[in-house]
């Protein structure tokens, strides 16, 4: 008697579809989970740190992590409970300040090396992020293109730092970091000068990228945003700003699901941008109705984002990143439910008979296309799913769950 997956594949084949090559891409694709899920974007380097900068996690569940050492226990385990070997997403205000107070025009290597070493030994990849938000000196929502000459160097200062920072993690990891740019910079109200800002922030953005680091191992990011809490109004990194800056400085541009127009779909600018970037970075979230970084689920957004990557052939030229926060649902178990909603979209598109799809459109048939189309969407991806978690030794349906209630019981209810 034939196995679930024995019947999928024969399944596939009959469609053109070798499930076998789908895994195996799979396996070597990896996903960066963001740290700031753990502790709701709060990081180390003050107690009780606010959040600004259009950032806001909304919830209270119990658990949190209060300490570098609490998120990576927590980080260990959600990966436990992931099928595949992934990476780090670091913000810049996680540094280990163990060593005594730096500040974040300052920072170095030393701060992060903890970091580096904690992936090193579970050879984890890691990407990195300045942090453009909670500090006394973007309590104003301006922090690149601030009209303040000496603010605005601060913070090209951290830039620059952050570069350094993901050059050097880049070759003790064997890997290069993608170091993405987000500022909150905008106006909660109707600016006058449009400009002026946006003058101060390509000027800001030189000077950063001028800094010599070895581009082969540092790969630079920016992200633009539709609006924000604090910038409903303006926000000077816009898209249009940031996609024409990445354009002429060859950078890798972060389309973002939840920094756009709730009608538009990121799918479709996925084949446009890589016309004229090297290279893209993502950021998988869920927004409702507005930037609100909801869990990743296996929904038609995420699909076809997904399907996008793999129809193009561009997966090679996209680093896949999570950015989601919620704080009102077990903090372990958000991250397990975005990352593995995340990888099943992956591979349903994957799974695709993409030979035959293409084939009909190319032949005009798109009545055949459609119907294909339609057929996919009831083959047997789950009997694919289970095998492929079963060869990375990890759960391969609902048993997770009783695994972080059990983590949830015996460590995150005694930290208070």
């Amino acid at each position: 008697m034939s196995t679930p997956y024995e019947s999928a594949r024969e399944q596939y084949a009959a469609l053109g579809v070798d499930t076998e090559a789908a895994i195996a891409t799979l396996a070597s694709t990896p996903v960066s989970l963001h740290c700031w899920q753990g502790d709701d974007v709060g990081g180390f380097e003050t107690a009780g740190s606010k959040l600004d900068g259009g950032i806001q996690a909304t919830g209270n569940y119990p658990g949190k992590a209060r300490s570098i050492d609490e998120l990576r226990s927590d980080l260990d385990k959600a990966l436990s409970l992931i099928p595949g070997n992934h990476r780090l997403n670091l913000h810049a205000l996680y540094a280990d300040l163990s060593g005594g107070c730096v500040e974040r025009d300052a920072y170095t290597i030393a701060q992060f090396q903890s970091w580096v070493d904690w992936c090193k030994a579970r050879g984890l990849g890691m990407d990195f992020n300045p942090s453009y938000f909670s500090h006394p000196l973007a309590s104003d929502g301006l922090t690149l293109s601030h009209p303040d000459k000496t603010i605005r160097q601060f913070w090209i200062e951290h830039g620059i730092a952050c570069r350094r920072i993901g050059e050097e993690i880049a070759r003790q990891l064997g890997s290069p970091v993608v170091t993405n740019f987000w500022i909150p910079d905008g106006s909660k109200d109707l600016p006058f000068d449009r400009k002026s800002p946006r003058e101060r922030l390509a000027a800001s953005l030189d000077e950063i990228f001028a800094a010599p680091v070895d581009r082969a191992l540092n790969l630079d990011a920016v992200e633009s945003k539709l609006f924000g809490i604090g910038s409903e109004s303006y926000v000077v990194g816009s898209h249009e700003f940031y996609l024409a800056y990445a354009v002429k400085n060859q950078l890798l541009y972060c389309l973002d699901a939840g920094h756009f127009h709730p009608t538009e779909n990121l799918s479709d600018k996925i084949s446009s941008v890589l016309q004229f970037v090297p290279r893209l970075l993502l950021h998988v979230s869920r927004g409702v109705r507005w930037d609100s970084d909801h869990v990743v689920l296996m929904d038609d957004q995420t699909r076809a984002i997904m399907e996008e990557l793999v129809r193009g052939g561009f997966l090679a030229r996209t680093h896949i990143g999570l950015d989601f926060f919620d704080a009102s649902i077990n903090r372990i178990a958000a991250w397990v439910i975005g990352t593995r909603s995340t990888i099943k979209c992956l591979l349903a598109a994957l799974l695709e008979p993409a030979a035959q799809l293409r084939s009909a459109e190319q032949d005009d048939d798109f009545t055949t296309r459609l119907a294909l189309m339609e057929e996919a969407k009831t083959l047997p991806l789950g009997a694919v799913w289970q095998e492929y978690c079963r060869r990375q030794n990890t759960p391969a349906d609902a048993s997770w769950i009783a695994e972080v209630k059990a983590y949830e019981s015996n460590v995150l209810a005694k930290r208070g």
